[in-house]
């Protein structure tokens, strides 16, 4: 078939570019993993993260929650597969002009890998380099057959002696080559860092046992403890970090009199504690889930902190995880006696890998933002006056105390008339809470039932019996912590500090 019997050979330029582009990202994708450097696509989307602006981070996690990230990178891809379609387009006119433009989307993504947070964008860059070769070279010959003079119109036919059928298996072998080298990547990754099995040593401090009447076993409340698959998770990483326990190491340094650096094993060796903590996201909106209870197992970060020895004139500290996050925390809240943890166990079992194995920070009554750093690598004791953490540096509050809060889980959006159960879980970590109200309809504030506290690092859960008469209705709640504080009226967006204000429900009877 010729190209007589055939439209222009505009369509075929993108699939050209997208098929080339393909190819030379599955290679410098391979490459990367082969020389255990950061993944090009992956830091490209990192960059775009710590890029985005404060607004737009809240609204994604208000309207995706923790499908926030494979939206981002699926929108990069997607981004890019288009700019790829664009150099394909260009170079069916003139080569040179399709090969600038991947030179230039290339310059982008090695700008986002020297800005790895991780640091591992260098080996990154030499596979760029080598993919963007590869894809280049793909697309001079994929549009060799598709090109036309410089002063043909736009609708002018492919030359003489196009093969269709050719160019599309040919486009479709090299997009495929360019997936197969994606998924090697993966593959390679993978067995770089196999699942590892660890057994938990005994504790010399178990959880106090949890007290009759703490768990209401109400169908449709929110449990006291939240399983591991359902606990949020909220971080910066694309991609979960993959941390090798035989390289692993914990650097306790900064205004300390002795350094100290720890084995995974090394904190398996010293004392265990295992404490029940409610931890909580900042971007948690009033009434939202972005909050889990569990039973944590650790060591204490008082404890390593005096054994590297304090100076009198820090006053934080400042940790980084394997993703390449820093964030700042009070030293008072790691050393005032609370159950601020060097997390290794989640219910009883090693962490997963998306929330922070092989270790963790878990601090009662602050924000994850400056507590509870994942891939824990790095403590650097310090004060607040001499850096600036990851998100400080976007706006956020350099202290973060968790706000008295509650949410309302029943009832459902409509229910029959009669007695009905209003019920949720109410929280004010490190305070506790003494108390819950509910109104209907902006009437007088009533009493909810609490259920027994287990301790004031956990929240409580709590119900309250309604006579629901036919109609629309209006139900809200507020908590109050053990200082005799309510929770605020005012409403305030997650940002800079944390949400406020009543949670509210509409609920229809009849």
């Amino acid at each position: 078939m010729t190209s007589r019997n055939l439209p222009g050979p505009r369509p075929y330029g993108p699939a050209a570019g997208i098929a080339a582009g393909v190819l030379g990202l599955g290679v410098a994708e391979l490459i990367a993993a082969l020389a255990g450097g950061a993944s090009p696509l992956l830091a490209l989307g990192d960059r775009v993260i710590d890029l985005t602006p404060r607004w737009l981070k809240e609204a994604a996690v208000a309207t995706f929650g923790t499908a926030d990230k494979p939206i981002l990178l699926a929108c990069v891809a997607l981004v890019t597969l288009a700019l790829l379609g664009v150099a394909g387009a260009l170079a069916v006119r003139r080569l040179a002009l399709g090969a600038g433009m991947l030179i230039l989307l290339g310059a982008v993504d090695i700008a986002a890998l020297l800005a790895d947070r991780a640091g591992n964008g260098t080996a990154g860059i030499v596979a760029l380099v080598v993919g963007l070769a590869v894809g280049i070279g793909a697309l001079g010959l994929l549009t060799r057959p598709l090109r036309v003079p410089d002063r043909a119109p736009a609708d002018a036919e492919a030359p003489e002696g196009f093969d269709r059928r050719r160019f599309l298996v040919s486009a479709t072998a090299v997009a495929a080559a360019g997936v197969a080298g994606g998924v090697g990547a993966k593959v390679v990754t993978a067995r770089r860092h196999p699942a590892t099995t660890v057994a938990i040593p005994a504790v010399v401090s178990p959880a106090a046992p949890l007290p009759a009447g703490a768990e209401l076993r109400i169908d449709g409340l929110t449990p006291h403890l939240t399983p591991v698959d359902d606990f949020y998770r909220i971080d910066i990483a694309l991609l979960t970090p993959r941390v090798d326990i035989a390289d692993y190491r914990l650097k306790i340094h900064g205004l300390v009199d002795n350094p100290v650096e720890l084995t995974y094993e090394d904190l398996l060796a010293m004392p265990l504690y295992e404490r029940r903590v409610t931890i909580c996201c900042v971007s948690n909106e009033v009434g939202g889930d972005l909050i889990g209870n569990a039973t944590w197992t650790g060591v204490r970060i008082r404890d390593v902190l005096q054994r590297a020895g304090l100076d009198p004139d820090a006053d934080a500290v400042k940790s980084t995880g394997a993703d390449g996050i820093t964030i700042g925390t009070p030293l008072e809240a790691l050393t005032d006696g609370r159950d601020s943890l060097l997390a290794i166990a989640q219910d009883g079992e090693p962490l997963t890998r998306d929330h922070g194995f092989p270790v963790r920070m878990v601090v009662p009554g602050l924000y994850g933002y400056v507590s509870a750093t994942k891939w824990l690598t790095d403590l650097e004791v310090t004060r607040f006056a001499d850096f600036r953490a990851y998100w400080t540096d976007r706006g956020w509050s350099a202290e973060g105390p968790i706000k008295t809060q509650c949410r309302i889980d029943l009832p459902g959006e409509e229910v029959m008339p009669g007695e009905r159960t209003v019920a949720g879980v109410a929280w004010a970590q490190h305070r506790g809470v003494s108390k819950v109200e509910v109104r209907i309809d902006d009437g007088a504030w009533q009493p909810a039932t609490l259920a027994a506290e287990d301790s004031i690092d956990t929240w409580r859960q709590w119900t309250f019996r309604w006579d629901a008469t036919e109609g629309e209705h209006r139900i809200q709640a507020r908590a109050y912590d053990r200082t005799g504080t309510p929770q605020t009226e005012t409403e305030a967006p997650p940002a800079p500090d944390g949400a406020s204000g009543y949670p509210t429900r509409t609920v229809t009877v009849g």
